[in-house]
């Protein structure tokens, strides 16, 4: 098939992954080409995948860089994107993108749509919201957890879900972890909860190494700063080779979403590793860590996460790497190759007739 992958334009798609979007999209574009597929990748400067790049935007935004490029420039990018999959030879449109303009300008191509977030996308749902919308005839759409569908169906027809996968190959599994050492990995923003993360950790007397950008200086002057100490140490962003061998290393793995998580591809990645999971109860967690890969907390607060931080530590590490098996990427693929080959050999729908 000739794929058209929409990426999100605020980062390149590059290591270090600025979030788990990236990283999902430069997963899909290596497995879709490994798979024998033309795959074109529509994204900012300086991406590296194995698909032919289209450049829609420079590529001087990078994930330590907090502020956030603004709509109407990514919005400018997109239409670039849109122009060039109206006039090329594309099969199918994979759409990564998290932009409104796909839902209306790409009526007639068949478009699989993933549904990366909850329904908080406010231009999106003014978009879907609208009683006049109707999606595309060859559109489809699917969540990335379970609990996520269920939410869009509230908003979109016909919601499947794909769960989402990792290249396991990546995560090897430890057996002898470091037994009071903890990590926290993400975007440092208020939403992933960072400072609860390092009040349980030191409530439950763990150390805590701490991963990924500070997507918001204040938050991180304010509420992470401050808590900073000699057992709670900020490595910055780590690629995926250094995050693995952390994680390996780690006695339980700390999940602090305080929004709908949506799905949350860095438990996976430390379950693979044989890490287990202490998480908040928000959006997907339970989904992802129950029943074998850890512990949630029966409420979302330090002290419900420090209790479930001593159950989490007491799991076999193998059984919670096999618990991260049922999120092969490979399994992942094959339902997105399923579904874009059912939509690109639908037959394009006639123009509508001309009226007087």
């Amino acid at each position: 098939m000739r794929v058209a992958l929409l990426a999100h334009l605020h980062h390149p798609i590059a290591e270090p992954y600025a979030g788990g979007l990236e990283m999902h999209t430069a997963l899909v574009a290596d497995e879709l080409v490994r798979r024998g597929h033309d795959v074109t990748l529509f994204a900012r400067e300086h991406s590296r995948t194995r698909a032919r790049l289209v450049p829609v935007l420079d590529g001087q935004r990078g994930p330590s860089r907090a502020l956030r490029t603004p709509d109407h420039v990514l919005d400018q990018g997109l239409a670039r994107a849109i122009e060039e999959v109206e006039s090329g030879d594309f099969d199918v449109v994979l759409n990564n993108s998290l932009n409104p303009q796909p839902y209306t300008e790409l009526h007639h191509r068949a478009v699989l749509t993933l549904l990366h977030t909850p329904p908080t996308l406010e231009r999106v749902n003014a978009i879907i919201d609208d009683p006049a919308w109707r999606p595309g005839p060859r559109h489809a759409f699917a969540a990335v957890s379970r609990y996520n569908a269920r939410a869009w169906r509230t908003r979109l027809p016909n919601v499947g879900c794909v769960t989402n996968g990792i290249n396991l190959s990546h995560w090897r599994p430890s057996m002898k972890p470091e037994p009071d050492l903890a990590i926290w990995s993400a975007r440092i923003t208020p939403e992933k909860g960072l400072h609860l993360a390092i009040d349980a950790a030191r409530g439950a007397g763990m150390r805590l190494e701490i991963s990924g950008p500070v997507a918001d200086r204040e938050y991180f002057d304010e509420c992470i700063a401050p808590r900073l100490g000699p057992d709670t140490i900020l490595r910055g962003l780590l690629n995926h080779r250094e995050l693995a061998a952390v994680s390996a290393r780690a006695a339980v793995f700390l999940a602090t979403p305080l929004w709908d998580e949506p799905f949350g591809l860095a438990m996976v990645e430390a379950m693979a590793c044989g890490t287990p999971v202490a998480a908040l109860p928000n959006g997907a967690c339970p989904e992802v860590v129950l029943p074998t890969g850890g512990f949630v907390a029966a409420r979302p607060t330090a002290g419900a996460l420090a209790t479930a931080i001593a159950e989490a530590r007491t799991l076999d590490r193998a059984r919670v790497h096999r618990h991260a098996q049922r999120f092969d990427a490979r399994i992942m693929l094959d339902r997105y190759e399923d579904v874009l080959s059912r939509l690109a050999a639908q037959p394009a729908p006639l123009p509508e007739p001309l009226t007087a």
